[in-house]
């Protein structure tokens, strides 16, 4: 079993610690490999590294060319590792091996590759003010960026993290979740040497690590994907040095299904929306809001295409439905699915371990439908990360925004209807950061993402994406003759 150690200042480190972590292959229940526990003292020796990297100016100083340049070389080689790569995200995350080929890894090098062409929105702009001066915009990297990423897609948080910040000229410090680093520590195999040393750095760990990047006086600023309630520790931490903060943060993402709809299509989309990955992702449409006019006709056509998933192991191409990232994560799950049946929810289909040896060791779990759900019962309200879908009944356009936005969230939503205005209407009245249209899931480099309210606050991607990860400097120069003062009319 292979051990992987921290990547810090451009060497392969073993922790001070000398723990590791198993990685554990979810269809099987056999560890896959030994990941480093990095320590307090790892994440401070890898941010010395990063902001000396930085001051030095071995990466902040190159021209954008020279950035960009490298950016597209760590996008190539992750291409050409594609194989290698999706095989090691499905055994250690539970995905199928169809989303990790042909989503997950060519994502993340396409996040490289569109980000190391984005140069001109880093230029200096002219501001036209009506005074005696030369006034211009500034973009400048803030220093040192530390990133925190989720287990659901180690591979997309990656690329989104991490180019973004590269391009601009910042150095990073990196730590992926402890449920899932394989991936990200092949990736550092792959293309270490593409930058100078210290611009990118590995610690993996558990919380330890994140606290420290957190604390640290030296990190400029913190980009955060996770749970509501390591956001806000995170957000306690940095508050002692008020730096930089981007976080993604929960959601509980509704789904609203009117009855002028496409009703193949909206089936397909709420299927999509509740059960790739297993349901878990944060913007899972896993509060289903379905017009009474549809509401029965709805419920047993989904629940029927639910029923017919494949599951099996994430290895086999023939697999649909793969299991939860751990038979832990999926304990927490099943505790939901308790909860909702106490709460008087009607279970339609699964909210059980499948039968059979092939199931027995890993962490399986059945596409779980609730109905006649009240958006006050705890599975409508709360995140459950996993497969479980509550469908909630409305009657009117005002009721669905209601029920949409009774929730401390506001990551995404979907709307499902053959009426232009209506559509653009309610998406304008939906509380959240993205809202799809007869749709699910698009995703675009070119379109920022990030949530309101409890979701957090920053965006990642897009041009907006990119200035998150920089400072804005004004500067003023004075254009009078002899370079007056314009405050010296005041003396």
């Amino acid at each position: 079993m292979n051990e992987y150690k921290l990547f810090i200042n451009g060497e392969w480190v073993a922790s001070q610690g000398n723990e590791f972590i198993s990685s554990v292959d979810p269809s099987t229940g056999e560890a896959i490999a030994k990941i480093t526990k990095g320590k307090t003292a790892d994440a401070q020796k890898a941010i010395v590294a990063a902001k000396q990297a930085f001051v030095s100016g071995a990466w902040s100083s190159l021209p954008m060319e020279k950035r960009g340049q490298a950016l597209e070389k760590i996008a190539q080689a992750i291409r050409a590792h594609a194989k290698e790569l999706a095989e090691i995200e499905s055994r250690d995350t539970g995905k199928t091996i169809k989303q990790a080929t042909f989503i997950d890894v060519p994502t993340c090098a396409d996040t490289f590759s569109y980000f190391s062409k984005i140069k001109h929105e880093l230029e200096a702009k002219k501001l036209n003010i009506a005074a005696p001066v030369d006034s211009k915009l500034c973009y400048e990297p803030v220093g040192v960026v530390a990133a925190i990423a989720a287990w659901n897609y180690p591979l997309i948080f990656f690329g989104w993290k991490v180019a973004p910040a590269l391009m601009v000229g910042n150095c990073v410090v990196y730590k992926p979740s402890s449920v899932a680093s394989l991936s990200v520590v092949k990736v550092f195999e792959i293309i270490a040497g593409i930058l100078p040393a210290g611009a990118l750095n590995l610690v993996t760990g558990g919380r330890e690590v994140g606290e420290e990047f957190a604390r640290s006086a030296d990190v400029d600023m913190l980009t955060f994907t996770g749970g509501n309630q390591a956001g806000q520790e995170v957000m306690k931490l940095a508050s002692t040095n008020t730096k930089k903060l981007c976080l993604e943060l929960g959601g509980k993402s509704p789904n609203i299904v009117f009855s002028d709809c496409d009703m193949d299509a909206a089936v397909g989309g709420a299927m999509t929306a509740i059960f790739m990955n297993q349901g878990q992702m944060c913007v899972a449409g896993s509060r289903l809001l379905l017009e009474d006019k549809i509401y029965d006709e709805f419920i047993a056509k989904l629940s029927k295409e639910a029923q017919r998933l494949k599951i099996g192991n994430a290895l086999d191409y023939t697999t649909e439905f793969g299991p939860l990232v751990s038979r832990e994560h999926r304990d927490g799950v099943l505790k939901f699915i308790e909860q909702g049946k106490k709460e008087g929810a009607k279970l339609v289909c699964g909210g059980k371990i499948p039968s059979g040896a092939e199931f027995e060791k890993g962490a399986f779990l059945e596409p779980t439908i609730f109905a006649d759900v009240k958006n006050s019962m705890t599975i409508a309200q709360e995140e459950i990360f996993g497969p479980v879908l509550s469908i909630i009944k409305f009657s009117t356009v005002d009721e669905a925004i209601k029920i949409a936005n009774d929730s401390k969230y506001g990551l995404a939503a979907m709307v499902w209807t053959k009426d232009k205005a209506k559509a653009e209407s309610v998406s304008r009245a939906l509380r959240c950061g993205t809202v799809w249209i007869n749709t699910y899931g698009g995703f675009y480099n070119e379109a920022p993402f990030g949530g309101y309210k409890q979701s957090g606050f920053g965006r990642e991607l897009g041009v907006e994406g990119l200035l998150e990860c920089m400072q804005l400097k004004h500067v003023c120069r004075d254009t009078t003759p002899g370079g007056r003062s314009l405050s010296s009319s005041w003396f």
